[in-house]
């Protein structure tokens, strides 16, 4: 089976072509600053650079990546950054709608368990309410009569049993945020990239040992 097939959930894939007339050497020497922070380490052979994050820092543009590869292919129209980038925050919301989805499921088929039960005690016959009476002697000192027992507001008492809905609100929240942040940083890392290749201000091209 083709990893390509499920493997986009929790990958970004994109490519940047490269400014004319620049180097591979130059390329990576703009980009590497961004693998110089904390809990990143990086290897840059040839053509190709991988990193690996392990307890990044908020402030790290690329925190949301935990591994990647970048890679220079040299063309007729010149030269092109491809990169391919993993996300375990990514999965997480992916996976987190169906597990949701799930409990909806549970909590529901639990309901339907539980209510052929709570007919069958609905069914049974009512207890009837005993009225006492007053004695000879409690009347002819004129004491008021017992009160009739209330009945009990079943409406209010009644069990209607957990409710799928709070999973179906987080299955939600969960599916449109990874939506958006599928699509928030796709733009927003060939975004950066571009600005790192097309920057040139002496920082972005200092490469840190």
């Amino acid at each position: 089976m083709n990893g390509r097939l499920i493997d986009w959930i929790w990958t970004i894939r994109g490519s940047v072509e490269l400014p004319p007339e620049q180097s591979r050497e130059d390329a990576f020497d703009r980009l590497d600053p961004l693998f110089h922070e904390s809990g990143t380490s990086r290897d840059r052979t040839g053509d190709a650079l991988t990193f690996d994050k392990k307890d990044q820092a908020a402030q790290d543009k690329m925190s949301i990546f935990d591994s990647g590869v970048l890679w220079i292919e040299q063309g007729t129209a010149g030269g092109m950054l491809h990169y391919r980038l993993t996300s375990r925050a990514l999965l997480f919301c992916f996976l987190a709608p169906l597990l949701f989805l799930a409990f909806a499921g549970l909590t529901i088929a639990v309901g339907k368990i539980d209510k052929p039960a709570a007919e069958t005690a609905a069914k049974k016959p009512e207890k009837k309410d005993v009225i006492r009476e007053l004695n000879p002697v409690d009347k002819f000192l004129g004491a008021p009569a017992p009160e009739k027992p209330k009945k009990d507001d079943k409406t209010k008492d009644k069990d209607e049993g957990p409710s799928p809905i709070s999973a179906y609100v987080f299955a939600a929240l969960f599916a449109v945020l990874y939506v958006v942040g599928r699509i928030l940083e796709d733009r927003l890392i060939r975004r950066l990239f571009r600005k790192r290749l097309r920057d040139d201000s002496s920082d972005s091209r200092q490469a840190v040992a």
